[in-house]
């Protein structure tokens, strides 16, 4: 396995089972989650709204293949 192998995440966090929710992606999800928990940017979505809880995360590859799939689970989240 070479030392430059990097995965990409797509993650959704929840305030509760049906509060407000935010869809991300990254290439390193404990350091992204940390950020979140920490209100690292005060005046974002997730801050704002005190979403923390890691609800479901997928990993990809490549950012283009998590990119596509961030976007498809925004569009989802918002139909309903």
């Amino acid at each position: 396995m070479y030392a430059d192998t990097h995965a990409y995440f797509v993650y959704i966090l929840a305030i509760s089972k049906n509060g407000a929710i935010y869809t991300g992606m990254t290439n390193d999800l404990q350091r992204r989650l940390w950020e979140h928990k920490n209100n690292e940017n005060p005046r974002s979505h997730t801050a704002k709204y005190n979403i923390h809880r890691l609800e479901y995360y997928e990993v990809f590859d490549t950012p283009s293949e998590a990119i596509e799939r961030e976007k498809f689970l925004k569009k989802q989240t918002r139909k309903y």
